[in-house]
């Protein structure tokens, strides 16, 4: 497996100056994590279309869009007009994704299913075929700054085997919690990207605190 990741989550950055906030982890980090939640899916409401659309002048990172709402593919094509790259969404919330991921796949967008900690991998196993990327939340969905579930990290585990004995290039990618502590045990379970928002925007050199997490989970 190639090397992990680092996917930090703008959900933490501060909100006044997000060209700054940006411009500090562009050239450091591999992409950048976008949470569009409904307040109905999930119990908080983050941010849409113009944030995306705003930044996307800013930035050339490839746009990891996690839709954490009811409907979420109603979404797609106005994410794919903002400037996404990708976009996820949860199986709890679309039990049969088949039509948003030929929809995101016919507006050029890759395309991802997140299931929450509670959700075992079975449940979107069916779909992975589907998928450039399987996202395990490693938190409860809907607010940054939470604790890591380690508990997950056997369904990690089991999304990797599943890849790897398919041939597939599917990304697993692990969001929620992630700081330079725990990195390791994400990538050691069949991780391929780290999504970080709290110990990246909020440490006090972003720069330094991707590092650290890259170092982490690159350890062999």
């Amino acid at each position: 497996m190639n090397d992990v990741k680092i996917a930090p989550s703008l959900l933490a950055a501060d909100f006044s100056k997000l060209g700054e906030e940006l411009a500090r982890i562009e050239d450091h980090v591999d992409w950048l994590h976008l949470d569009i939640m409904d307040g109905h899916f999930v119990p908080n409401v983050s941010f849409g279309m113009p944030v995306i659309k705003s930044i996307r002048s800013a930035s050339l990172l490839y746009f990891d869009c996690h839709i954490m709402t009811t409907n979420p593919d109603v979404y797609v094509v106005d994410l794919a007009e903002a400037g996404a790259d990708l976009v996820t969404m949860h199986i709890e919330a679309i039990p049969d994704p088949t039509h948003a991921a030929e929809t995101a796949r016919s507006n050029d967008l890759d395309f991802g299913l997140a299931i929450n900690p509670k959700t075992p991998f079975e449940g979107v196993a069916p779909f992975v075929e589907l998928c450039d990327v399987i996202v395990v939340m490693s938190v409860e969905p809907g607010f940054g700054g939470q604790s890591f579930i380690p508990e997950i990290l056997p369904k990690v585990q089991a999304a990797r085997e599943w890849v790897e004995e398919r041939g597939l290039a599917t990304d697993i990618q692990v969001d929620g919690g992630i700081t330079p502590e725990n990195a390791d045990m994400a990538a050691n379970a069949g991780a391929s990207v780290l999504v970080a928002g709290s110990a990246v925007f909020r440490a006090e050199d972003p720069q330094k605190a991707v590092e650290k997490i890259r170092r982490a989970a690159n350890r062999k």
